[in-house]
């Protein structure tokens, strides 16, 4: 199947896919300022870096949301603190979106 005869939705997932991940070393400084900036703008920090580069931006609505990257180690601690087993991923999540709901009403200002 030629690109030409692909639905557009698979066209736009073959683009994608050609999309080269740039990481740029920069000081502390410059990335807490860019960080800043998109954040009081309601943006993530690539897209006001495109931004700031002149580069086009998706509008598209986005799901607001944080994330990190947890180790084998890191779910079974966070079942230890929650009193869950370490496969119970979607437990896991719910009481760590809770904690952090909780943390920040207790911290705000």
């Amino acid at each position: 199947m030629t690109k030409k005869n692909m639905p557009e939705k698979w066209q736009k997932e073959a683009e994608a896919v050609k999309a080269v991940q740039v990481a740029f070393d920069l000081g502390e400084e410059i990335q807490e300022v860019i960080r800043r900036e998109a954040l009081e703008m309601g943006l993530n920090p690539s897209d006001r870096v495109r931004q700031i580069l002149g580069l086009p931006v998706s509008r598209r609505a986005k799901r607001p949301r944080l994330s990190i990257s947890l180790s084998s180690e890191d779910f079974i601690q966070l079942a230890g603190a929650y009193e869950l087993k370490p496969d119970d991923k979607l437990g896991l999540k719910r009481e760590a979106a809770l904690a952090l709901i909780d943390y920040v009403e207790k911290n705000r200002s």
